[in-house]
């Protein structure tokens, strides 16, 4: 049985009639720039995630890289994140001309320790950079803890946690902005790129909606540089459609993460925390710990099943960051790069293709 990592064909055909008619609308209305479903959709998604403001952009790398600018982040700052992610949550902070200092993470959740923040807080820190890896929420209560405590700001790179929640509150809306990506094997995806930041504060919002139209409030009228980075009115009518089923949808990947882990439990490795204590997981990616790695993503791969390792190589060893990291380690980050490995997730996926990963994952392990 083929099985692979993410199907986006099967969401597509359940949606295929309001998306097609959705899309041949703004075709024949041809508003295809900061349009009614994109304003309907900032509405829409402000509404689920519980906060005041939702402004879309071009996608997640850049709804990182405006946030932090409009959060106040420049040149000579430093950001305190996590070695343990995608590029381009480090890339932003790069981009404004700050420091990407990193700091470990913890052993179950895959996501920044609280417990070794305060250590890297030097005068220079200007921010903390949450990710909430793999849909696990962050302990975001610790963290804010800390942020009041030295007066630095928090941003959230929600790009695979959308509808995820800690302590009663959505993820993005805890800190000062939260940073979410529509790629389309996201929780929440487009057809192509897209992002979104959401916020509380209305200066920051304000700032955001500029900085994504070239410094803009009034046409041709430029008070600050600011740059092309505006969500496509045709993904926003897929987005819109989507966001009506992402809790049914999140709920599917549960479903199928938590058959997983019920079947992975007695095999020698390490499954996803469980979810009490640990906030709502929504399972961008289902990603467990071996030290049998590549003989089982072998199996798997010969057996015609997706798999795929998230992240080979932590931040603070990638040649791009070599200058800020000499004589840096990151021990948990590094071990957890050696053993990890994600196994197909998405809402759709049946109890019998669940089944069938684990029984290939059973029979390497019993070697």
């Amino acid at each position: 049985m083929s099985i692979p990592m993410v199907d986006l064909k099967g969401q597509y055909q359940t949606l295929k009639a309001e998306i097609d008619a959705g899309i041949q609308e703004t075709l024949e209305n041809t508003a295809f720039i900061l349009g009614p479903n994109v304003q309907a959709f900032e509405k829409e998604a402000a509404d689920y995630l519980g906060v005041k403001h939702a402004i879309s952009c071009a996608n997640g790398t850049d709804a990182l890289h405006l946030a932090l600018l409009a959060a106040g982040i420049g040149q000579g700052d430093e950001v305190i994140t996590t070695p343990f992610t995608f590029i381009a949550t480090a890339e932003a902070i790069a981009y404004v001309g700050a420091t990407p200092v990193f700091v470990d993470v913890e052993p179950d959740t895959y996501n920044i320790d609280p417990n070794l923040i305060e250590a890297a807080i030097t005068d220079k820190t200007r921010a903390i950079l949450p990710v909430h890896i793999f849909g696990q929420p962050a302990d975001m209560p610790a963290i804010m803890a800390i942020a009041d405590k030295h007066g630095l700001k928090v941003v959230e790179d929600c790009a695979q946690s959308f509808g995820a929640e800690i302590d009663g509150k959505m993820t993005g809306g805890i800190g000062i902005a939260g940073c979410h990506s529509f790629f389309p094997s996201k929780n929440l995806g487009c057809y192509g790129d897209g992002g979104m930041v959401t916020t509380n504060d209305d200066e920051v919002a304000e700032t955001l909606k500029q900085l994504r139209n070239h410094g803009s409030k009034v046409r041709y009228h430029h008070d600050i540089i600011g740059y092309n980075s505006r969500l496509d009115e045709i993904q926003a009518v897929v987005l819109r459609a989507k966001l009506k089923h992402i809790a049914e949808y999140n709920n599917g990947r549960r479903r199928a993460a938590h058959q997983y882990s019920d079947g992975l439990n007695a095999i020698n490795g390490t499954t996803p925390p469980a979810e009490d204590g640990k906030g709502n997981h929504v399972y961008h990616q289902y990603t467990l710990l071996s030290e049998r790695r590549d003989d089982i993503m072998k199996a798997l791969q010969e057996a015609g099943i997706g798999c795929a390792v998230y992240y080979p190589i932590p931040l603070h060893q990638q040649k791009a960051f070599e200058a800020d990291c000499q004589g840096v380690s990151m021990p948990v980050s590094e071990q957890i790069s050696e053993n990890c490995m994600s196994l197909p997730i998405f809402p759709e996926l049946s109890e019998e293709q669940v089944n069938t990963v684990l029984d290939v994952i059973r029979g390497v392990m019993s070697e």
